[in-house]
């Protein structure tokens, strides 16, 4: 039950920064540029962990890719792993 839920929250974060990164290709305006502001202020501080580490590879940033990547290969099943271990 637990599981399920951390999966759809993992799911849906991985829908924003996948909007996220679509979005900053276009710079958008108007209505849109606040939606572009909300999710970088929602989505930049995680992948701003991976910027770090990530080199960019002739122009094109990968560290969005790796931290999708990250959360739902490591992350999401970690915590789903762990909940089972305590029995929830």
């Amino acid at each position: 039950m637990i599981s399920n839920l951390i999966t759809s929250v993992i799911n849906f974060y991985v829908f924003l920064v996948f909007a996220y990164v679509i979005m900053s290709w276009f710079r958008p305006s108007g209505f849109l540029y606040d939606v572009y502001a909300m999710l970088a202020t929602i989505c930049e501080p995680y992948i701003g962990l991976f910027r770090r580490i990530v080199p960019s590879g002739g122009g094109i940033d990968f560290s969005p890719w790796v931290a999708i990547l990250v959360l739902q290969w490591i992350v999401g099943p970690v915590l789903i792993e762990l909940l089972e271990i305590l029995g929830l």
